[in-house]
This record gives structure tokens, C-alpha cells and sequence, in this order.
């Protein structure tokens, strides 16, 4: 499990808690319909506790009542964050898309992990969540 904070970033003691308090708009890359995924239980929690979730993923037109779009690159709207669902091999460019769209973000599930995309992100200006499941940390923070 890693946090990254770009170089001058001013975080209170609990930068996980202040990036989720003022992130409303998540990208969630590998988005499945399937109701068994992560992805959905995750993403569903997401929206149920108010935040925009944005379905990126080639092989599905809807999910949660959200259109799905097949890349990053398509979705037409800002993106606060990028949450990603995907093989740790498979991260390196979501990250640099999520870099050229300017996103605050980007956040890897539990078991993603990709070290030097993380710091990639990092050193492009980006907050960056290595291994940890943002629904989790999020029921940690609203008991």
C-alpha cells in the first residue's frame, strides 16, 4: 500500500480522507456489470454515498445507469479521479491517460500495483492511491 503526494501538496494529517471529501467525479476503469465484480460492489458504493461514477470499459454501453465509455480519452466531461480496476500489467497507460486529461487522482484497487506508473503520476502533479480499496477506506472514514 502506497500514498503519493506530489512535490509542495499541503495534506492535513489524513490525505486519503481530504482527497475523498473533495473528489466528486470518478472515472472507474474495468467498470463490469457483472453484480459479482469488485468493480460493481465498489462502484456502486461509490454512488451510493453521492459521488458521479463514470463506467470506462470497451465492452459495456451502461453500467449503473451511467453510459460506459470504451477509454478515458472519450469521456467528455472533467474527471476528478481515476479508479482503477485492471491487471497490475495493464496500468501504465490509463495512467498516462489520466495524466493528459488532467485528473487530481488516479487510485489502484486493492492488488494493483504498478510502482513506476504510480510515480509517473506523481511526479505529473497527480495524488496517487497504490493497493487499497477506496470503498473501504471510505466506510473506515464514515462510521
Amino acid at each position: 500500500m502506497s500514498i503519493l503526494i506530489p512535490e509542495g501538496a499541503r495534506f492535513s494529517a489524513d490525505p486519503i480522507g481530504e482527497i475523498l471529501k473533495t473528489t466528486r467525479t470518478i472515472a472507474v476503469v474495468g467498470l463490469s456489470s457483472k453484480r459479482g465484480r469488485a468493480s460493481f460492489g465498489v462502484a456502486q458504493y461509490l454512488q451510493a454515498a453521492g459521488y458521479r461514477i463514470i463506467p470506462v470499459n470497451p465492452h459495456e454501453s451502461e453500467v449503473l445507469g451511467q453510459k460506459a465509455y470504451a477509454t478515458l480519452e472519450e469521456v467528455p466531461d472533467k474527471v476528478e479521479m481515476v479508479d482503477i480496476f485492471r491487471r497490475s500489467e495493464n496500468v501504465a497507460p490509463v495512467v498516462e491517460s489520466a495524466i493528459r486529461m488532467g485528473t487530481k487522482t488516479v487510485w489502484m484497487q486493492e492488488g494493483v500495483i504498478d510502482l513506476q506508473a504510480a510515480e509517473r503520476a506523481r511526479q505529473a502533479g497527480l495524488n496517487v492511491i497504490v493497493d487499497l480499496c477506496i470503498a473501504k477506506e471510505l466506510h473506515k472514514r464514515n462510521r
